[in-house]
């Protein structure tokens, strides 16, 4: 926090008697100190090339909210941090992206998935990022007048980690999840830099971009916020979006912890109440299935390079939190075991 006292920054009445190089150089103060306030409030840039935290709120003994300055997309990013009781260091993290509404709609692993109470004995850091709704949270080439800046593979594979391992004194092991619009980026992120993650979870979603229901999947989240989806990776079917394809890369995965999953389609117990839990049938059933379809491709690629994962497709669940949050509990386990928690 900076407290800056009026006398350091005001200007008396006899100021203009005194030499201009004092003047000067008070003024120097001045704007160095209001650039620096700025840069203190979350959606403003700060004026740093490096990542860091500029603030911590405190919500419960074991809940956070810090701020994080993304030099990448020149803003600064809220994320809820989830830890031990006293914030013990040496701890490993795991990263859970959200989902197409960014959590900046208040639909979220933290608001819907039940992830305070499930953690809240675990011995691990917690990270749920928010931001990037409809971005598929990648880099894309391109500022759009809808969605803005976005540099979200930037900031979860170097910014983030960089801030909140120095933030919370963790031991530097990562794991990192994706559900719905995120579970196929969490795997294209791995494979861009898969020395930096001991596991990755793709829940519900779709991890394809090239093959004909992949453009399709990508391109209708891209769409529906208003973004253009040719700002993102260039034309649908260009060389990026082989890039970011985790079945194509899918061999930069060896060595990784894998975990896939998908619902059915069909309403079933695993999805709690459908009220509470969202999704339903209006459009669930739908979405499940893409899941279903594209995560048995990924399964499949894999199996064919006789890469070691899990897939576990249900024979239930409609696109709810409580599908989600079924496959969360059921994954850790070996997540966990990857990343010593």
């Amino acid at each position: 926090m900076v407290v800056v006292s009026r006398a350091a920054v005001g200007v008396s009445t006899t100021d203009s008697k005194r030499p201009r190089r004092r003047l000067a150089s008070r003024a120097v103060l001045v704007a160095a100190v209001l650039s620096l306030l700025a840069g203190m409030a979350p959606g403003l840039p700060v004026a740093s090339a490096a990542p860091r935290v500029v603030g911590i709120q405190p919500i419960s003994p074991q809940v956070d909210l810090v701020s994080v300055y993304s030099p990448s997309m020149h803003r600064v990013i809220g994320n809820h941090v989830l830890h031990p009781g006293g914030k013990p260091a040496g701890l490993p993290s795991f990263y859970m992206l959200p989902g197409a509404g960014g959590a900046e709609d208040g639909i979220s692993w933290y608001n819907n998935g039940g992830v305070r109470a499930y953690f809240a004995r675990k011995r691990v850091n917690v990270v749920l990022p928010i931001g990037g709704k409809f971005s598929m949270w990648t880099d894309w080439n391109s500022a759009d007048p809808a969605l803005g800046v976005n540099k979200w593979e930037t900031y979860v594979n170097r910014e983030l980690p960089a801030a909140i391992d120095a933030a919370y004194r963790t031991n530097g092991v990562k794991a990192l999840a994706g559900v719905s619009m995120t579970a196929g980026p969490a795997l294209d992120i791995v494979t861009h830099a898969p020395s930096r993650w001991r596991a990755v979870a793709s829940y519900s979603g779709c991890p394809s971009t090239s093959d004909p229901l992949g453009l399709l999947a990508n391109t209708a989240v891209v769409s529906r916020g208003g973004g253009n989806v040719a700002n993102m990776w260039g034309p649908p079917g260009s060389p990026q979006w082989r890039h970011h394809d985790p079945i194509v890369n899918a061999g930069k995965l060896r060595g990784t912890a894998i975990y896939l999953s998908a619902g059915s389609g069909v309403a079933g117990p695993v999805d709690g109440s459908l009220l509470r839990n969202g999704g339903g049938l209006v459009g669930g059933n739908v979405i499940e299935r893409v899941a279903l379809r594209c995560t048995t491709n990924m399964s499949n690629r894999l199996n064919s390079l006789r890469i070691p994962h899990r897939f576990v497709h249900r024979n239930d669940g409609v696109h709810t939190w409580g599908l989600f949050s079924a496959d969360l509990h059921n994954s850790w386990p070996m997540i966990a075991r990857s990343i010593g928690a």
